[in-house]
């Protein structure tokens, strides 16, 4: 892990948040070649589940909602985690960390632990220029309201709105890619779990009767996923929750587990929900969410659902595409990554600073800009270029030379196989379009 860090920084993909003020809490920033590899994650994503599917509508639902809607979802009440500090040190740990192997010690200095506390997972913000008052009872403010922990309640909160301005039928899904937030006790790993971080959900919405075979049904699609843009299958695992551990609205989870270097740890869930959201928000606002079948019987679905951290996503296919081998007695590192999801998808590399070949780069390059992601290197070696090419997980490069001139082609060099071939310049727009497919 301290090479994938060290190659995110170095080149652009990833950077410690705020780090000339000291960084700040386990937040990070993506550079300018880690928001187009997160951009494609999310555009696969978003691909796969909405735009390929005829049964699954789109939606992007506001961070800050009516707090009646926590209320009404559970969160305020079980959103939670035991908390502990050290006496001693004062750091603090989840009550549950597997970490504290002798009970009521710190692992870190062998001090007295406090009794465990619940701690609410929500960041808590206000509404308005003025801080919420308690109220009569002591508890929050009426201005008092919360950044969301998860983008599934707004989706459930429009299902009703849904209905009624499209012509969606059973089954059907609502689907979004959204911040979301959490005050995390301990974050870490990078950027595996961090305070906020983009989800993507799906709220799939089956008839009662179907919703066991809809769940093995989406266990094994989202599965797919993940193998489709690259992931190694030995990495790759689903680990079904015992009945004992699921959450108070589950009525049965899977989770898609990848290999890190730090372990085996969760990708994405996928709930059966049962009727919980849309009985909890019929109930807390009074309004019906139901669905009307053909024959007028009125249904409240059960959801499936999918839910994935799109940081997490990425963080899996940075570290599962990290290479290291050798080339002439030279280390090389690169990133194998599938072609769509790489930041940049070709490299236009003229050989010598010397007209013609230059303005044939040049050209080449502002045709391909047009359509694609690339980028054009004149700077050093032609190896040099290759590596910084290789360490960004840029699949293609094509250089130009005076040969070029002669033969109007390019020799195209394959990222993973080093392999080289000449190509028409004329023909490498579509070269690129059928590798990207």
């Amino acid at each position: 892990m301290k090479d994938i860090v060290a190659l995110a920084k170095r080149r652009g993909l990833i950077y410690p948040s705020s780090e000339i003020y000291g960084g700040f809490a386990n937040t990070w920033d993506y550079g300018p070649y880690g928001v187009l590899l997160k951009n494609n994650v999310k555009a696969s994503w978003w691909e796969t589940m909405v735009k390929h599917r005829s049964d699954i509508v789109g939606l992007d639902s506001a961070i800050l909602m009516n707090p009646k809607i926590w209320e009404a979802s559970g969160h305020l009440k079980e959103f939670t985690d035991p908390m502990v500090d050290c006496k001693q040190c004062h750091r603090r740990f989840k009550g549950d960390d597997p970490s504290l192997k002798e009970p009521g010690k710190c692992y870190e200095c062998g001090g007295e632990l406090t009794e465990a506390k619940q701690f609410n997972l929500m960041f808590e913000t206000n509404v308005g220029p003025v801080a919420a008052s308690p109220n009569a009872e002591g508890g929050r403010g009426e201005n008092t309201t919360y950044l969301r922990p998860e983008t599934a309640q707004g989706i459930f909160v429009n299902f009703k709105n849904v209905l009624d301005s499209t012509r969606v039928k059973l089954p059907f899904g609502i689907a979004q890619i959204g911040k979301a937030f959490r005050n995390e006790i301990t974050p870490g790993n990078f950027t595996f779990r961090t305070l906020e971080f983009e989800q993507a959900e799906l709220e799939y919405f089956v008839d009662p009767k179907d919703a066991d075979e809809m769940f093995k049904y989406w266990v094994k699609e989202r599965e797919k996923w993940y193998h489709t843009f690259g992931i190694n299958s030995a990495k790759l695992r689903i680990k079904a929750h015992d009945k004992s551990d699921l959450a108070h609205y589950a009525k049965a989870v899977s989770d898609v587990e990848y290999e890190f270097p730090f372990g085996w740890s969760e990708l994405e869930g996928i709930a059966n929900r049962g009727d919980y959201d849309l009985s909890q928000h019929a109930k807390f606002s009074g309004q019906e969410l139901e669905y009307t079948d053909d024959e007028g019987k009125k249904i409240v679905p059960y959801v499936i659902e999918p839910s994935g951290g799109i940081d997490r996503a990425t963080l899996a296919f940075l570290v599962d595409a990290y290479r290291e081998d050798e080339v002439k007695g030279e280390q090389r590192v690169s990133l194998a990554l599938h072609p769509k999801l790489a930041p940049i998808k070709a490299a236009i590399l003229p050989l010598v600073k010397k007209e013609p070949v230059m303005e044939i780069a040049k050209k080449l390059y502002e045709e391909l800009r047009k359509e694609f992601f690339v980028e054009y290197d004149e700077s050093g070696t032609v190896g040099k270029r290759y590596r910084r090419q290789d360490e960004i997980g840029t699949p293609y490069c094509f250089t130009i030379d005076f040969e070029s001139v002669e033969d109007e082609a390019v020799t195209v060099r394959d990222r993973d196989s080093m392999e080289q071939e000449r190509v028409p310049i004329s023909g490498v727009a579509e070269f690129l379009r059928k590798k990207l497919q």
